[in-house]
Formats: C-alpha cells, sequence, structure tokens
C-alpha cells in the first residue's frame, strides 16, 4: 500500500423509531474497548431541541470480525450538572472520546459540556465504562493573558500515557479546540493565505499539558492545563475554515495517529442566505511519537469525505465526523482500524484505515514552524 485509505463499511446505528431521546440523531460516539475486551460506543443521543446525552452501546460483530450492529445498554452520562443545563431547560453532555490513561488507571471521557455560557471541556471518569463519575470543567492556564477557562472550547482528547511538555518532563496532554476572539465564529472564509501559510485566526487544533496531583488517599487527580501550543492550524483547500481533533491518539509503529475533521465551504442551494454550505470531511495525522508536538505527516487530500447519502443528507448535511477509533488486536492486526464517525448529524458509521508501510511524501508548501510541521520522516 503506498499511503493511507479509508474505506467504508456502513452505517452502523441510526435513531431508534419512537424513541423520544433519540428523535434528532444518533452520531459522533466514543469507542473504547472495556475490562471485558467487548467494544463500547458512546454515541451523542440527540432529543428534541438538541438536548443531548452520552449513550452506551456494545458493538456487535460478523463473522468474518467486522461491525454490523449495536446492542443499547443505556445512557452513560445526561445534563446534571450546572455546566451541562441551560436555563430554559436545555443542556448538552456532547461528542465525547475515551481514553483509558495508564498513569490514572482510569478510563478518562472528555466531552462537551454546552450551557448558557457556551461549549466547555468537561471530564469524567469510571473503571469499567458503566458507572462514571464527573470531574467538573478541564481547568486551563491563561495563554498570552487570555483567561482559556472563558474561552469556548471543543472535540477534546487526552493521550493514553505520558509524553514529553515543551521542558521535557513527563506529562499528560490534551488535543482540544479552543474559539479565541480572533476565529470566525461565522465560518466565513477569509483571503487565501499567502504562499501557502496557514491563517492562524482560524480555528485550530491546540496542545495543552498537565501533571497529575497526588491526593490525601494516594489517588491522583488531572490538573490545570497549561503550556498551550498550537499544534496544526488550517491549510489545504479541504479544511480551510477549521480543524479539529477527531480520534484519540494510538501509538502506531509509525507515530501517534489521529484521525481529524476539516471543514470547507461549498456551494449547495439553500432556501435562504447565499447559498453557501458546510462540507466536513475527514483526514490523517501522524505525530512523532518521541515529541508529539512535531507532526510527521498530515493529509494533504481527505480520506472520506461526504458521498453516500446517509453523509450528504440529514440533520446537518455534508458531514463526515470521526470520534471514535479501534486498533483491531483482537482480530491480530494491530495495522488495521476502524474508525467510528458521524453521518450528517443524524446516524453513526465506520470505515476502514489500514496503515501503510511507510509514511507517504507530501510534496506542499509546510506552514510555520510554530506549529509543529515538518517533513515526513522527521
Amino acid at each position: 500500500m503506498s499511503g493511507f485509505q479509508m474505506r467504508r463499511l456502513w452505517p452502523i446505528m441510526t435513531p431508534e423509531p419512537g424513541d423520544p431521546q433519540e428523535a434528532e440523531g444518533v452520531l459522533n460516539p466514543a469507542a473504547v474497548r472495556g475490562p471485558d475486551g467487548e467494544l463500547y460506543l458512546f454515541p451523542r443521543l440527540v432529543a428534541r431541541g438538541n438536548y443531548s446525552r452520552i449513550g452506551l452501546a456494545r458493538v456487535l460483530f460478523n463473522g468474518d470480525g467486522d461491525p454490523c450492529g449495536v446492542e443499547r445498554l443505556g445512557v452513560a452520562l445526561e445534563p446534571e450538572a450546572e455546566y451541562e443545563k441551560r436555563p430554559d431547560g436545555g443542556g448538552g453532555c456532547e461528542d465525547p472520546r475515551i481514553t483509558f490513561v495508564e498513569p490514572l488507571g482510569k478510563y478518562v471521557m472528555t466531552y462537551t459540556a454546552f450551557s448558557s455560557a457556551g461549549p466547555r471541556i468537561a471530564l469524567a471518569v469510571s473503571n469499567d465504562l458503566h458507572q462514571w463519575e464527573r470531574l467538573g470543567l478541564a481547568r486551563f492556564g491563561p495563554y498570552q493573558g487570555i483567561e482559556l477557562d472563558g474561552v469556548d472550547d471543543k472535540d477534546a482528547t487526552l493521550f493514553p500515557v505520558f509524553i514529553p511538555n515543551p521542558s521535557g518532563g513527563p506529562e499528560l496532554a490534551m488535543l482540544h479546540r479552543p474559539l479565541f476572539a480572533g476565529a470566525r465564529r461565522d465560518g466565513s472564509v477569509a483571503p487565501e493565505p499567502p504562499d501557502g501559510n496557514a491563517d492562524l485566526d482560524r480555528e485550530s487544533i491546540w496542545i495543552s499539558y498537565t501533571r497529575l496531583t497526588r491526593e490525601s488517599d494516594g489517588s491522583h487527580r488531572l490538573g490545570r492545563f497549561t503550556s498551550h501550543h498550537r499544534l496544526a492550524a488550517p491549510l489545504t483547500s479541504w479544511e480551510r475554515l477549521k480543524i479539529g481533533v477527531g480520534t484519540p491518539p494510538v501509538l502506531t509503529r509509525l507515530g501517534w495517529l489521529v484521525i481529524y475533521h476539516g471543514v470547507s465551504e461549498v456551494e449547495a442551494p439553500a432556501p435562504a442566505g447565499d447559498g453557501r454550505s458546510r462540507c466536513y470531511s475527514a483526514g490523517v495525522m501522524v505525530l512523532s511519537s518521541a515529541h508529539p508536538r512535531v507532526i510527521r505527516y498530515r493529509s494533504p487530500d481527505p480520506l472520506l469525505a461526504p458521498e453516500l447519502p446517509e453523509e450528504r443528507l440529514g440533520t446537518v448535511g455534508n458531514v463526515v465526523f470521526p470520534t471514535g477509533i479501534d486498533r483491531r488486536d483482537d482480530l491480530g492486526s494491530p495495522d488495521r482500524f476502524d474508525v467510528y464517525y458521524g453521518m450528517a448529524d443524524d446516524r453513526i458509521g465506520v470505515a476502514r484505515l489500514d496503515l501503510p508501510e511507510v509514511l507517504p511524501e507530501v510534496h506542499r508548501p509546510h506552514p510555520a514552524p510554530a506549529l509543529g510541521q515538518v517533513t515526513p520522516g522527521s
């Protein structure tokens, strides 16, 4: 195989007819293996009024070992904390990612808590994936005088092990997508960046670090996230509006594998307005295993773009949104990954990704060094 390729399998979860908790869709699931070796999905369940819960389902496999359906097991989290609720009765626990964090010895869920203050990153932990304890909102140190605790933030996920912080010390790290004041909230398109350089005002993928603090009972907890660094900004045409992390980082023989989403603008019929619409596609990023602030490879083109009717038509059209990944160690195939993704904010699909033998060559302008981008093979 000469490069990264992603092959669709099929839709794996659709809204249950008549279930009010899924009236507006099931989408954007976390995917993680439990202590029992089973694969579990944590889909966002959307009720009327965009009221979102995080569900729990077990993935079913056919005789060939391919995912073929789910068994619903209930709700993992629903809006209960103040930071998850709005005064009008609405609220949201949205778009989870789950990582087994080895230094904690626990599963950690990062999810978007949606209250009247806007979207924020919230944390919960579990020993078994069935019972969850909320840790509250993630806490951030300031960045260049900006209090990140007051900044909208989404699309967060943790590394499963300690990685080097900017000073070389071992810390836990989070990938996330803060929306700074200079970012374009309406998604409008700025002039093309000169010479292929990235527009740093667009929504980007950031990396932040935290230490574990030891409690009196011997347990550990996450501290405040600091040492913020813009890992990658929108660069190519398929991601020119914004990018965000999709799946949790997985360590492979090529480096840390991350599937991410990019957003572009497309022409589409619309009953009002200028007729423009957004298109969400998926690409791949490989970070250095030794220094994950260094990008070894980044997709010049999307690996998965909205093509199927289920991806083009739905609650929000033209959306492929990857959030869950499962390395198929259970089949003896550590280079094979199943990627679970939201389809048009309405249902969930799964696609197959096979790791190439070597990282492909990419011939295109690179962004500024501050983004951590280097040539393949570094």
